[in-house]
């Protein structure tokens, strides 16, 4: 039976390179309304296969033969920026989180994690908000911090940094301080969707790509103290 979710028949990928627990993935993901486009056992495969299928979720496993997890993210994302990877591993280390986070993943969760957790790290992941494991989203947030406490290159001639909506520096400070796209639109009472397109149109207007470049680009002007 469907669960309502709110899934939309949002496309998934699976990666992992252990048979039954990719499969098991795959099977639960289904049951919950979700469009499984693509499975994979090993990098190589799992970048072929996600140009072809083009999923808008990306669930990945970091321990990878042929090509390491944190590679995948990196070329997949490469190839169709709009993707979003939810890494899910059985390694909590802080390393590997913030390789995954640097290579442009959404969110990690631990393999630990039950049924129902996924489904929703799933649904959030797929909407564009970051989803960690419980402990680990404070770690993330200090790396972005040190990050942006590094001497950005030297420009010759930088551009003036292009205008934002008042509404547009609310929400990017707001997203700078590791709230979710649906805490961000409780606290502005607005619409989830609506959080997503300014986002979006920030995005644009700073030419960048994803979610960690927008929290550095915030909290390199201070905007996460404000």
């Amino acid at each position: 039976m469907r669960e309502e979710i709110g899934v939309m028949a949002v496309k998934v990928m699976v990666v992992d390179d252990h048979p039954m627990w990719r499969d098991a993935v795959a099977r639960d993901l289904t049951e919950a309304g979700y469009v499984v486009v693509a499975t994979a056992g090993d990098g190589p495969e799992a970048v072929r296969r996600a140009k072809a299928a083009m999923p808008e979720v990306l669930v990945l496993d970091l321990n990878l033969p042929g090509l390491s997890g944190v590679q995948v993210c990196k070329d997949v994302i490469a190839d169709n920026p709009a993707l979003r990877v939810l890494v899910l591993s059985a390694s909590g280390e802080h390393a590997d989180v913030l390789e995954a986070v640097k290579s442009g993943a959404t969110g990690y969760l631990l393999k630990s994690a039950g049924r129902e957790e996924l489904l929703d790290a799933v649904r959030r992941t797929a909407v564009g908000d970051p989803v960690f494991t419980p402990g680990l989203a404070g770690l993330v947030l200090g790396e972005y911090r040190r990050l942006a406490s590094d001497p950005a290159p030297a420009a010759s001639d930088t551009p003036e940094a292009p205008r934002l909506t008042d509404r547009e520096t609310e929400v990017l400070r707001l997203v700078a301080k590791g709230l979710s796209y649906k805490q961000i639109a409780e606290r502005l009472v607005i619409s989830h969707r609506t959080v997503q397109n300014h986002v979006q149109n920030t995005l644009g207007k700073l030419q960048l790509h994803n979610r960690v470049e927008l929290v550095r680009y915030a909290i390199e002007r201070g905007l996460d103290e404000e």
